[in-house]
């Protein structure tokens, strides 16, 4: 399920082979305009399954690989004796969970396949542009993406207030979650690298003074056993024991309770798991709100997700051993299991405590009633500061309140322990990153980069920040102006491994056109507000050419475009096409495009996918082999004279870097590892595809699929 605007609907492959399952749709701004959520999946009927599933089977006795038998008799006692499946129900479900689980698209500016219940957490956090956001386990960063599309969902709001914080405990996933993130190319966005359950306590300057920064909107989707992916992860049939969930039920509360100090006042933050075992769901959501004392009450999200079918929490379950041994209560559990089994794995004895707790609005979402994979959601919203938070004050007076030894003492005494743990030193792991260096008002860059692009007064430059403090600055970025707050007082407290978009790159001899630094495809939409100068409006023939062909001569462009391009100098220049709104044919949203005014020629810099990306908007089809060669059996313009090959010679620099990000999506790796968010992959237009760009790409594509019709 990805976002897309108003006008756009919902549609559904009715192909005979083919079947359809879901469609989540959830309002997402507050501009009276919708954001709808598509969801298509694709499941093969009766013999046809039956032959892939034999012909797999086949293939794997050839191959020496065992076949995989979807019987766990543990599991089926075990789900049968908690009682989590409607009664008459259970034969349904387990033939649900060994049937294999359909593909689900996410469609905006761009298709992401994730599963259809991993989808529903962002959509229940209600998330404003203004908000502070952690996703405090976020690889490999599917919902983050929601996110970061979320915050951006107001077309009028370039530069949204709030941000997101990504983090996950594990130091290669991270790069995953980068990757996903410089998809979206938002300034918004920041990947850091810590243990959830510790995560630190950051700081930000607030009218002159430091204060503690708590989150307006918190993602907890722990780590869990993940018997509800059983459909897509096979191999948890035979690995699957209850000592899983018994040995994570700690971890997540810890994390969750760690969430939870860090949410602020009024807060929501959902609890996510991919476990349908309540000692990971509901006994989490009971400890917590124990533990909370009040200032914690599970909020009732039944309308926000209108036609999702799901189950309600369960009020009473019991724990059981790896031997299959059964617990009804605390007191029956013999000393010698007090390691493995804890008081917080049961419900509360107490009813007028258990029924204040409303654990039936929790969510789980089971297999057979929807054709998707097993999940538990729950949402909570906190009413007043956690009890063992009131007992401390939120600023001290102590100088070295903010120095990371005072951090560590403080969320010592932020434990729900009955005994302070002891202090966790922060542990790096992976790459040293290459620093964050932001530029100063006075930097000797500005200048001319102002007057070539003839930036307006009000270009944020405190936000622009470089990799690097020493020699020439090969890139700049640009970060929103709550995270550089973020990052300027949190430096030495938070390992952060990539934020900013890339806005400029360097163009070697670029002098000599009155500017070093040329525009980069991922971070125009976010620049092009405060650029007034180097503006070529262009038609929608123009767009075609310019994605087309590699390097038009001027006079292949339309004459109004053709007597701009005259009146500009050469170099790097922003290619604008705005909407016509009487011809309904063309994309009814504006794109800018970064290009680049030769002697004779011009040339639009952006990437491959991207390239294909417009032009499937605009209706062209352009298909490649796996050397990137177009096989449609048209062939694309030279790159001009050797007239121009004098006003161009500065290009071979820029073709060389650019068919570099082309080849690597944009990864532009160094030593150090990636460097912060920037994009040349399709989905870079965060600012756009989420709403206008995204409806149009999905009707220019779907209207043309011939077995495609209205889902009715």
């Amino acid at each position: 399920m990805r976002t897309s605007r108003k006008g756009s609907f919902s549609r559904t492959c009715a192909c005979l082979d083919c079947v359809t399952n879901t469609c989540v749709q959830q309002k997402l701004s507050q501009n009276a305009s919708q954001v709808y959520i598509q969801s298509f999946m694709r499941l093969q009927h009766g013999q046809e399954k039956q032959t892939q599933t034999k012909s797999s089977a086949e293939q794997r006795r050839k191959t020496g690989y065992s076949e995989i038998i979807k019987e766990n008799k543990l599991f089926e006692h075990y789900y049968t004796e908690l009682k989590i499946v409607p009664e008459g129900e259970f034969e349904e479900f387990m033939q649900a969970m060994r049937e294999p689980l359909p593909a689900t698209m996410r469609i905006t500016g761009y298709k992401s396949r994730q599963e259809a219940v991993s989808m529903i957490p962002p959509l229940l956090m209600k998330i404003e542009p203004q908000h502070k956001i952690l996703d405090m386990c976020a690889a490999p960063g599917s919902k983050t993406a929601q996110l970061i599309e979320m915050l951006h969902s107001d077309m009028d709001i370039p530069f949204p207030e709030g941000f997101v914080i990504a983090n996950d405990v594990d130091n290669k996933r991270c790069y995953l979650l980068v990757h996903q993130a410089k998809r979206l190319n938002s300034p918004c966005i920041m990947v850091v690298n810590h243990d959830a359950s510790s995560i630190p306590r950051l700081y930000f300057d607030q009218d002159g003074k430091k204060d503690i920064l708590f989150y307006d909107r918190i993602l907890c989707d722990v780590p869990c056993s993940g018997d509800g992916t059983m459909r897509k992860n096979i191999d948890v049939w035979k690995k699957w024991t209850t000592s899983n969930s018994l040995q994570l039920h700690g971890l997540q509360i810890r994390i969750a309770v760690r969430g939870v100090e860090q949410l602020a006042v009024g807060g929501r933050m959902v609890y996510s798991t991919c476990s349908l075992n309540p000692i990971e769901d509901e006994a989490v959501i009971a400890a917590l709100l124990e533990k909370s004392e009040g200032a914690l009450e599970l909020a009732d999200a039944s309308a926000d997700l209108p036609g999702l079918k799901y189950m309600p929490g369960i009020t009473s379950w019991k724990v059981m051993t790896k031997e299959g041994q059964w617990f009804s209560d605390w007191s029956e559990v013999l000393k010698s299991r007090h390691t493995q089994i804890r008081p917080t794995m049961f419900p509360p004895t107490d009813p007028e405590k258990l029924a204040s707790m409303k654990l039936e609005r929790c969510m789980r979402i089971l297999p057979h009633h929807q054709n998707t994979g097993g999940f538990f959601v729950a949402v909570l919203v906190k009413k007043a500061p956690m009890p063992w938070n009131r007992r401390y004050p939120k600023v001290l007076g102590n100088p070295d309140l903010f120095s990371s030894v005072a951090v560590l003492h403080i969320d010592m005494k932020c434990s729900v322990c009955s005994s302070p743990p002891p202090p966790k030193k922060m542990k790096l792991f992976g790459f040293k990153e290459d620093p964050f260096v932001f530029l100063t008002e006075d930097d000797p860059i500005f200048p001319p980069v102002q007057a070539f692009y003839d930036l307006s007064p009000d270009f944020p430059k405190l936000n622009v920040l470089t990799r690097t403090r020493e020699g020439k600055k090969r890139n700049l970025y640009m970060v929103s102006k709550e995270l550089r707050n973020v990052l300027l007082n949190n430096s030495e407290r938070m390992k952060v491994i990539n934020t900013g978009v890339k806005i400029w790159s360097r163009n070697t001899d670029g002098e000599q056109f009155g500017c070093a630094f040329r525009l980069a495809q991922e971070g125009v939409y976010t620049l092009c507000p405060y650029i007034r100068a180097r503006i070529l409006n262009i038609s929608v023939e123009d767009v075609k050419v310019l994605l087309t062909q590699e390097n038009p001569f001027l006079s292949k462009l339309g004459d109004d475009a053709h007597n701009q391009a005259k009146k500009l100098g050469m170099g790097s220049i922003v290619l604008r096409y705005l909407p016509d709104p009487k011809d309904l044919n063309a994309p009814q949203c504006p794109i800018d495009l970064c290009g680049w005014r030769g002697k004779t020629s011009i040339r639009a810099f952006v990437p491959r996918n991207e390239r294909l990306h417009y032009l499937r908007m605009l209706g062209v089809e352009v298909f490649r082999d796996k050397q990137g060669k177009r096989n449609d059996g048209s062939t694309e313009i030279p790159e001009g004279s050797a007239e121009d090959a004098e006003g161009l010679s500065q290009e071979a620099d820029l073709l060389e870097q650019e068919g570099e990000e082309m080849e690597q999506n944009g990864s532009e790796s160094n030593a150090n590892g990636p460097e912060p968010i920037g994009s040349t992959c399709d989905g870079s237009l965060v600012h756009v595809c989420l709403s206008r760009v995204g409806a149009e790409l999905y009707r220019t594509v779907a209207l043309r699929e011939q077995d495609w019709t209205p889902l009715v």
